[in-house]
């Protein structure tokens, strides 16, 4: 017994005083106060510099200018150059034909053989006609000296007024006949309608033609023709007697004179005929040959520049990039007055313009560059990549 009541006493006394310790809140303190000095120590952890990163200034935040190299080309006045396709042709072009059927009795030409206006070029057989010239002839020869009897007697009062007047109405009905025999002649020959030169016979002497039918073709080459077709952009820029030159695909160089400039369309590409006359003397420019024609339009004040400059803008257009006075890049459209071997000739650009040569593809409209000028060597470089580049 007294050993059962020991431990009740000891249970209660280790009861009360677990009440007590809880009473007294230190249980609760000590986890409050490790976990604020936990909190604290993460504060301040965060608070303290890292002394491994090193401090940046406002200086090495922002990124360096991009040095671009640009020039400020002399200007010049150009004369605007238009280049087209085109062929040669003939300044007249005439094939000639019978106006009777009939056996050919002469045929004096040849091809290639140079001609003059009346010359004769066909003669088909026709001994009846020509013996009705001959008639023809004779009896206005009378009627004639019919005539001048008659006018004699009238003076002298010897011949009445009817009779003069019946003399000169036989003559005029002689003539009236010899006219219409050599009519009926002249059907039977074919002439020269203009000088030129003979380029194709397809009959031959003795052979038969009926009526219509191709005996020759004559074609005039003094001056030749050089043909081609103009936008509508450029048409505005030529004039009658501009002066041309015409590139023949032989590699012969002649120069023209703008004869003629169509002010009608074709409704198919919108082009406008445009025909150059070149002195041609000699016969050396064939009709019918490929040719480049370069037109030389209004003289237009422009800079030349390596092809290397041109670029595309944000709409796709071409242009140039330069440099304004506040060192941003800028954007202008250009328009193209000559492409010559050693460059492209520029119009529409500002006089005061700072044209980038180096480093354009890698900026754009509206950036601040760094913009140094280009040395002679840089610009003879890229001249000579520009004219190696149409060879």
């Amino acid at each position: 017994m007294p050993r059962i009541r020991f431990h009740k006493l000891a249970a209660v006394v280790v009861l009360i005083g677990f009440a007590a310790w809880m009473a007294t809140g230190e249980f609760s303190s000590v986890g409050s106060v490790a976990a604020n000095k936990a909190k604290a120590a993460e504060t301040e952890q965060g608070k303290a510099p890292d002394a491994s990163k090193p401090k940046t200034t406002e200086a090495e935040s922002k990124a360096p200018l991009r040095t671009v190299a640009v020039v400020t080309p002399p200007r010049r006045t150009y004369a605007r150059a238009i280049r087209i396709s085109g062929l040669t042709e003939a300044d007249k072009r005439a094939v000639l034909a019978t106006r009777v059927g009939g056996v050919i009795d002469q045929l004096p030409v040849k091809q290639g053989q140079h001609v003059k206006t009346g010359d004769l070029v066909l003669m088909l057989a026709a001994e009846e006609k020509i013996s009705m010239v001959s008639n023809a002839k004779q009896l206005v020869a009378q009627r004639q000296a019919e005539l001048d009897a008659a006018e004699r007697l009238a003076k002298t009062g010897n011949l009445p007024k009817l009779q003069l007047d019946t003399a000169r109405s036989n003559l005029t009905l002689a003539q009236s006949q010899l006219d219409t025999a050599q009519a009926e002649l002249d059907r039977n020959e074919v002439k020269a309608p203009f000088d030129g030169v003979i380029d194709r016979v397809p009959v031959e002497l003795g052979s038969s033609v009926m009526q219509g039918g191709e005996v020759a073709t004559i074609l005039k080459l003094d001056p030749v023709i050089a043909r081609g077709e103009v936008s509508e952009r450029d048409l505005g820029y030529l004039k009658l007697g501009d002066k041309a030159n015409v590139r023949l695909v032989s590699g012969q160089s002649v120069e023209g004179t703008v004869r003629y400039i169509s002010r009608d369309a074709s409704s198919a590409t919108r082009t406008f005929r445009v025909e150059v006359a070149i002195p041609n003397a000699d016969g050396s420019v064939p009709a019918g040959m490929t040719a480049e024609i370069a037109l030389s339009a209004l003289p237009t004040d422009a800079i030349m520049l390596p092809r290397s400059v041109v670029t595309l803008g944000d709409k796709g257009d071409l242009g140039i990039r330069a440099v304004d006075k506040d060192n941003k890049v800028a954007f202008f459209p250009i328009d193209l007055v000559d492409d010559t071997p050693t460059g492209l000739v520029l119009g529409g650009i500002p006089a005061d313009a700072r044209i980038i040569v180096a480093g354009q593809e890698l900026v754009k409209e509206g950036d601040v560059v760094k913009p140094v000028d280009a040395d002679q060597a840089t610009i003879n470089k890229l001249i000579g990549e520009a004219t190696a580049g149409t060879q």
